[in-house]
């Protein structure tokens, strides 16, 4: 063959290598293209499972319902280590027990009293509530303010609540105080809670300090707070009156 044809046909070769090098390089191309697209499909639909699992989760959370203790030092667990020693966290701890869907919120302030209360109420009503549990008296009677100032304040902050929702379960807890108060102001006073629970038709706990109250190994050195025990047996006084309304 002439040198010529030879080369001609060498060149027409690499032109057709060529082009099939070039051919597979675009399919090659396209494969990771298309490959590409589909990791981001599925990184796509990984992140719309994983945003809806989220917010299911979230509304599941959401969805609970809450109870809220409104109250003083007692509520609020003071002189404990740890406030979820509380009678309010050993409510928690019966709640999660028994699978019920309640969240329970410890709005308790040491020192607070009724006048306190009636001042903040309308704040904690910012917050959606099914169950209102109200302890507040015992840091009046301590103080000796008047029996009617104590009663209007309790009053106030029931029909506070009522006002937001008239939905929400109200239990209001008793308190009594020591005889040293003297006969007439402690039989007075004791008297608040029960005609308060009476005239507005709400929940009632006779006397939240029921076992506890007086009993010095179940107190802390100042004889009034509750040690981590008594606070036990107040979450047992609280139950018996709780339970009924959450399991409705």
């Amino acid at each position: 063959m002439p040198k010529s044809k030879i080369t001609q046909s060498l060149l027409n070769t690499s032109l057709y290598k060529s082009r099939n090098l070039l051919k597979f390089c675009y399919i090659l191309l396209a494969c990771v293209v298309i490959s590409c697209g589909n990791d981001k499909k599925t990184e796509a639909t990984t992140d719309s499972t994983e945003n809806h699992t989220t917010e299911t989760e979230t509304s599941e959370k959401t969805s609970s319902k809450t109870i809220l203790f409104f109250g003083d030092s007692i509520t609020a667990g003071y002189g404990l280590e740890d406030t979820n020693d509380a009678f309010p966290g050993v409510i928690q701890d019966k709640i999660d027990s028994l699978g019920l869907n309640y969240q329970v919120v410890n709005s308790g302030v040491s020192g607070e009293t009724s006048a306190g209360g009636k001042s903040r109420i309308d704040w904690i009503l910012n917050r959606d509530i099914d169950v209102f549990v109200l302890e507040l008296g015992a840091n009046d009677g301590l103080r000796g303010l008047p029996i009617t100032e104590t009663k209007a304040n309790l009053q106030a902050i029931i029909d506070a609540v009522r006002a937001k929702n008239s939905d929400i379960k109200i239990v209001l807890a008793g308190m009594q105080m020591p005889p040293n108060m003297g006969a007439e102001y402690t039989s007075e006073f004791k008297a608040i809670f029960s005609d308060l629970a009476e005239e507005n038709n709400i929940a009632f706990i006779p006397f939240i300090l029921e076992n506890v109250g007086g009993v010095k190994e179940l107190n802390q050195a100042d004889g009034i707070h509750p040690i981590a025990e008594g606070h036990k047996i107040l979450a047992e006084n609280v139950w018996d009156v709780l339970l009924p309304i959450i399991k409705i």
